[in-house]
């Protein structure tokens, strides 16, 4: 098998993968911040990593997979005011944070496993680590790379970049971005004048008392900023080094840049060695946002209940639309597309259903065998290995796969004898779909029309249920709602009258 290499966005170049230890790998991969429910442009990244997750046990490796729950502290410093993502969304949906917080995160695991998504190794939470991130940011204080301003913590950029470069590290190493250059371009932003320099970031946030989420800490009380977690938290459970970090490519700058400049302070040394980002994706051309009204839940998205949707989509006709494109190249949904991807999701498991029935006891290693077919065939299965270990290239895998379907098919219909291709080699194809379809690409057989059913009588209960609560009948309201959620479907009542749903 060829050695896998990956594409590593720090020294921009693929490389081929070597881990720290022998036989094992250690991965980490920013997670959700579960103050909403989870969206379209959550599925790529978690796909992705799933299959590098897959692919990595599939050659033999022990991963401990790390993938995080940002739980509080979230803020952003490009363009918005500081601001802690889950209190405020807390004081809007009138829960207490923690449960709102619990409430997203069952959202959250609810679609992984709809997904098929494996479960990491470990989540760790935000909220868990609070004393982790505060030895952090002593650490960086006692060095000399922090400063205390009206009871928050931030790192000073300006001294990093200065005295880092001369050790390989500059600010700016993984995105490219010239510090001079943001200087100059950073927005005046609220707190700026706690600040040294527009490009420090926050390490720790002062909390007003009425703040709802916030800790004790040498600063008075306050709560953690964003990037801070993941550093606290990949070192505690894989190590100063370890070797990959991934993400969406949305992450490269600022939260994995201030990462690495928060780790090489702590450690000395930039925290993963392979660095992997999967491109965005676009809704009929468009970035995905609320000003553009497109973003589409993922319950909305197995449901159809969304104007963007023509129709429902299930998870693995998702998940193999997203595997048909490679990781790094944008992706552009559609419902063209998604019903593109349905029609040949449905093409291939077909085939591949056809195969593992095949007989082979009919097969001959050599009588009847069309040599020139029998060799393009098994050319096509021994570059699966190849395309996969260049940098995780499921799109080949597929169209590989599919150019085998009209073989399988023929072979069905009569019309290409079951001998036309030796035993050695059908046995090949059976196994090589088997270990692809279902183990590394995480594809399982599921029945759409089935969906389709349970969407409408969810709707006609929902127009039930508005017919109730127009004549103030909340007894009949109360009760369909109530047992919907017993059954593990909730119904959700949107400002504007309508009704969604979605699974707990």
């Amino acid at each position: 098998m060829a050695s896998l290499k990956v594409y590593n966005s720090l020294t921009r170049k693929k490389e081929v993968f070597t881990s720290i230890t022998p036989g094992h790998a250690g991965m980490y991969v920013c997670g959700p911040t579960v103050s909403g429910e989870s969206h379209l442009g959550h599925a790529r990244p978690f796909i992705t990593f799933d299959i590098v997750y897959r692919y990595l046990m599939h050659l033999g490796y022990k991963v401990r997979y790390v993938r995080n729950i940002t739980d509080a502290g979230h803020f952003e410093e490009e363009g918005r005011e500081a601001e802690d993502k889950i209190s405020k969304k807390a004081l809007l949906e009138k829960l207490e944070p923690m449960e709102l917080v619990q409430k997203y995160t069952n959202l959250f695991h609810w679609a992984m496993r709809q997904f098929n998504n494996l479960e990491p190794s470990i989540e760790p939470t935000a909220t868990g680590h609070i004393v982790e991130q505060i030895v952090m940011i002593e650490k960086i204080i006692a060095d000399g790379y922090a400063y205390v301003s009206n009871g928050s913590v931030y790192f000073d950029v300006d001294k990093y970049h200065h005295d880092f470069s001369a050790k390989g590290m500059p600010y700016g190493i993984l995105s490219g971005r010239v510090l001079d250059e943001q200087l100059e371009t950073t927005r005046e932003l609220e707190s700026q004048e706690e600040k040294r320099n527009k490009s420090d970031f926050a390490l720790w946030k002062n909390a007003a008392p009425e703040h709802i989420m916030q800790w004790k800490s040498p600063w008075g009380m306050g709560f953690p900023g964003w990037h801070i977690e993941c550093s606290a938290m990949s070192t505690k459970y894989l190590g100063e080094e370890f070797d990959i970090h991934g993400g969406g490519m949305d992450l490269q700058f600022p939260h994995h840049e201030c990462e690495i400049a928060q780790s090489a302070v702590c450690n000395h040394h930039i925290p993963a060695k392979y660095w992997l980002h999967n491109n965005m994706i676009t809704i009929n051309g468009k970035k995905m946002g609320k000003s553009y009204n497109n973003v589409i839940k993922l319950s909305e998205l197995f449901s159809g209940n969304s104007p963007v949707l023509e129709q429902a989509y299930t998870p693995m006709t998702i998940r193999f639309f997203i595997l048909q494109t490679h990781y790094r190249s944008t992706l552009d949904f559609s419902n063209e597309a998604l019903q593109a991807a349905e029609r040949g999701l449905k093409r291939l498991w077909e085939a591949f259903s056809i195969l593992q029935k095949m007989e082979l006891a009919n097969a001959s290693p050599n009588s009847g065998t069309d040599a020139d077919l029998n060799a393009k065939a098994l050319k096509l299965l021994e570059e699966v290995d190849e395309f996969m270990s260049d940098d995780f290239n499921t799109a080949k895998v597929l169209a590989n796969f599919f150019e085998l379907v009209p073989v399988i098919n023929s072979i069905r219909d009569g019309h290409l004898s079951i001998t036309a291709l030796d035993s050695t080699t059908l046995v090949r194809m059976q196994q090589t779909f088997q270990i692809y379809l279902i183990d590394i690409f995480g594809l399982k057989e599921e029945n759409a029309e089935d969906t389709g059913k349970l969407s409408s009588v969810l709707q006609l209960l929902i127009d039930i249920r508005k017919e109730a609560r127009s004549r103030k009948d909340f007894m009949t309201s109360d009760k369909i709602r109530n047992q919907l959620q017993d059954m593990g479907i909730q119904l959700k009542d949107e400002k504007d009258g309508a009704m969604s749903w979605n699974m707990i």
